[in-house]
């Protein structure tokens, strides 16, 4: 599906390092790695909106269809969530049970600022939905959001990418925990520049409490 090969040497900027590895049909990654570390420059270089990258450090199919949830929701606050998802192509028909898909039902007529932020992430989910993507990426979806609202969502997704198996993501967070509930699989992304120090699959909660000690003691041995 998609083949990163990051090289320094051909990067004139020196934010990530050299990074090597592939993202399959059906993988759930979870991206994890301290602030400001580049999770967010490696999504946008993964859609193409890092241009100092060359060609060839991202390989996908021309087909593969990307849906990108961006930290900010980025509707238009002068339309409604009907016209947002329209802009995309929604057919005005399809609006309603596309919202309902991700618990905005009867919110069609709703400007953006008429909703809180868990709701208009939602919304900004569902425009990503509409392109019925090969791969879903996700910029801390749970920030600024209070726990309940953030466990909400976090359910909404696994029920999501379950309904849809062949479905890849990568979910940027800083909570290891997130693996808990929608990863098969971590990256962890450290260093100056910033490379994968960890790529690896998860098999079952006991990986997961096993990775969460060892980011536990990684951040304990930084500071």
């Amino acid at each position: 599906m998609l083949e990163l090969c990051i090289e320094t040497s051909r990067s004139p900027q020196r934010v990530l390092g050299d990074i090597v590895t592939q993202v399959a049909e059906g993988d759930r990654i979870c991206l994890l790695g301290p602030s400001g570390i580049g999770k967010t420059t490696l999504l946008n270089a993964i859609v193409g909106l890092e241009t100092q990258f060359p060609a060839a450090a991202v390989k996908k199919s021309a087909d593969l269809r990307v849906g990108y949830l961006f930290q900010e929701h980025r509707l238009l606050p002068w339309r409604t969530l009907r016209q947002n998802l329209m802009l995309v192509g929604v057919r005005s028909r399809d609006v309603e049970p596309l919202l309902a898909q991700v618990g905005l039902a009867g919110c069609a007529e709703h400007l953006p600022d008429q909703l809180s932020l868990g709701m208009a992430r939602r919304a900004a989910l569902a425009r990503c939905l509409a392109i019925e993507p090969d791969l879903l990426l996700l910029d801390e979806p749970f920030a600024s959001l209070d726990p309940p609202r953030a466990q909400a969502l976090r359910r909404l997704l696994g029920k999501l990418l379950e309904a849809r198996p062949c479905m890849a993501m990568i979910c940027v967070t800083h909570d290891v925990r997130d693996a808990g509930e929608l990863a098969n699989r971590i990256w962890y992304l450290d260093g100056q520049p910033a490379r994968l120090q960890w790529d690896e699959r998860l098999a079952s909660d006991s990986d997961v409490a096993c990775m969460s000690r060892r980011l536990r003691n990684l951040s304990e041995d930084e500071a």
